[in-house]
């Protein structure tokens, strides 16, 4: 992923040397066989064709299609930081960023699919939390397995399969001590009953997860087929730890 790309996208971001490890995986799904990000993600950086994002002037354009779309400049700007340290790996294949706010309650669209090169939101929706994370609003998040807390941090889609949820996408931590026991976990997108709008005025809130961030059953086709293969997926909540595995704001280029 070269410069002038990361320049496009976001232009402090351009110069700043990252110091990360290359992710490993630290385990695979129990319904599918063992994948790494490595076997996973045909990694396609040196192929892509850069179009607006590489004439410059996205940032303020995507900034504003965000904040029209209910996404808070704060969180935005930690995400497009997650996804630049991605791209200096190479682990991103395309300029399409996933957002989840878990800052807002699960009875709000808290799901965004960003679309870089065009400065454009592909879409917003609704996405449950893990049943150890808190009601309505999650408090609690857990890299342990069989803790059925949310993990936070930085996240590459990896392919998907088909197991009890329907279509499912794998997730790949790239954060040691954070996420980096999302495959082991089997954390993925996918499709389920009790997210929907339905379920919201009996329990005052979406049904819960295990961990995984899961969608509407007609929206988990859709988004997935989106994001699959190799696209950054950044899950927010205020949180240090968090904040401590991105470039630092002082390191920028201004």
């Amino acid at each position: 992923m070269n410069g002038r790309y990361l320049a496009g996208v976001f232009p402090a971001l351009a110069a700043v040397a990252f110091a990360f490890p290359t992710a490993r995986s630290a385990g695979a799904s129990s319904e599918a066989p063992p994948v790494t990000v490595a076997s996973a993600l045909v990694v396609a950086a040196a192929t892509t064709a850069p179009t607006s994002a590489e004439r410059g002037g996205v940032s303020a354009a995507l900034e504003a299609a965000a904040t029209r779309s209910g996404l808070r400049s704060d969180v935005l700007q930690l995400a497009l930081r997650a996804y630049a340290r991605a791209a200096q790996q190479g682990l991103a294949t395309r300029p399409v960023l996933t957002v989840v706010d878990y800052s807002r309650p699960s009875r709000e669209p808290r799901l965004w699919v960003l679309d870089l090169s065009r400065d454009s939101v592909l879409a917003r929706e609704l996405v449950a939390h893990g049943n150890k994370s808190g009601g309505d609003v999650a408090t609690s998040f857990s890299n342990r397995e069989g803790s059925h807390q949310t993990s936070l941090g930085t996240f590459v889609t990896a392919g998907t399969y088909t197991g009890k949820h329907g279509l499912s996408l794998r997730l790949e931590g790239l954060d040691a001590g954070l996420n980096d026991q999302a495959m082991r976990r089997a954390i993925v997108v996918h499709g389920a009953d009790y997210v929907s709008e339905k379920v919201i005025p009996a329990l005052g809130r979406l049904g819960r997860s295990q961990g995984c961030p899961a969608l509407t059953r007609e929206a988990a086709p859709r988004v997935i087929d989106l994001i699959k293969d190799g696209t950054v997926f950044f899950a927010y909540h205020p949180s240090g730890d968090l904040e401590r595995t991105l470039p630092p704001l002082e390191t920028l280029a201004l």
